[in-house]
């Protein structure tokens, strides 16, 4: 089975268009994957999915079938969801999966982002069949895939996703908002990283959180996020063979991400060859 992976957003935190964010983009998390008989799963809800859903809108597939996977609810992974145009169309059928926060539920969380002491329309009004399914770590199905979630160190419960194809084919794991460096006080075992590890076994390519620098990540350990260095070191203990870094930080234009992206294969060429590496781009696809 042939699946396509396209970036819709690949910013983290907040939304940064401009003319420093041009090239990798400004908006925040979203990536969808879909294969010729029409079938869509999404990976996060930042504001990249408003203009996969205006494309959806006009090329379909009509009526739509979609599964979204949120890795956590942080707002820059949540605050497209009620733009995405294909909830307001009652032929639809939205499924949108992912962790509850301490004793409070995903659909909850959700609900209260469309409050209407911040937002005009609350999201009973969305007319598609939605359905919102909480989920732990483990195993479970979405759209054609086998999906298994692995808790990630980040503040709040955050899971990484890695995605099987059931008859071959290329796959893919999302680990977006992971800090594998030290700092930080996070509710994973202590042999976290070896967990990882094994996660990630047999995974062709790994979308990864490069979001600090070598130097600022020195005053913002325990925020949950790593650099470019740290994610090509994962990749080549886990022998992935292609490492796509992610979840750019605000402040870090394109310029400045090409420099990243520059060392990080410098690194990857030095000490792991046969890894590729490439920075997440909006409209950027690749083929599974």
């Amino acid at each position: 089975m042939t699946t396509t992976l396209r970036f819709w957003g690949t910013r983290g935190s907040i939304p940064t268009p401009g003319p420093s964010t041009t090239r990798y983009g400004g908006n925040t998390a979203c990536v969808a994957l879909g294969d010729a008989d029409g079938r869509l799963v999404v990976l996060d809800a930042g504001s990249g999915i408003r203009a996969l859903g205006q494309h959806l809108a006009r090329y379909g597939p009509h009526p739509l079938r979609a599964d979204i996977l949120l890795s956590h609810t942080h707002w820059d992974h949540i605050q497209g969801l009620p733009f995405f145009e294909p909830l307001h169309h009652a032929e639809n059928s939205i499924r949108v999966y992912g962790p509850r926060q301490g004793d409070v539920g995903l659909e909850e969380i959700l609900d209260r982002q469309m409050a209407p002491v911040v937002f005009p329309v609350p999201m009973l009004e969305f007319a598609a069949d939605l359905t919102v399914t909480e989920v732990e770590e483990g195993a479970f199905e979405a759209g054609p895939y086998r999906v298994d979630a692995i808790r990630l160190r980040h503040p709040g419960v955050t899971f990484g996703y890695k995605l099987s194809q059931p008859n071959g084919g290329r796959t893919l794991a999302y680990l977006t908002d992971n800090e594998l460096g030290p700092g930080g006080s996070y509710d994973v075992p202590p042999d976290w990283r070896a967990r990882l590890i094994s996660f990630l076994g047999g995974v062709d390519t790994l979308i990864h959180d490069g979001m600090y620098s070598d130097e600022s990540i020195l005053t913002r350990r325990g925020w949950g996020h790593s650099t470019p260095g740290q994610a090509v070191a994962l990749a080549m203990e886990c022998g992935v063979s292609h490492l796509v870094l992610f979840h750019h930080e605000p402040g870090t234009g394109d310029e400045a991400v090409d420099r990243l992206l520059a060392d990080a294969r410098v690194l990857a060429q030095t000490e792991g060859p046969g890894l590729r590496v490439d920075a997440a781009k909006e409209g950027m696809t690749l083929t599974l």
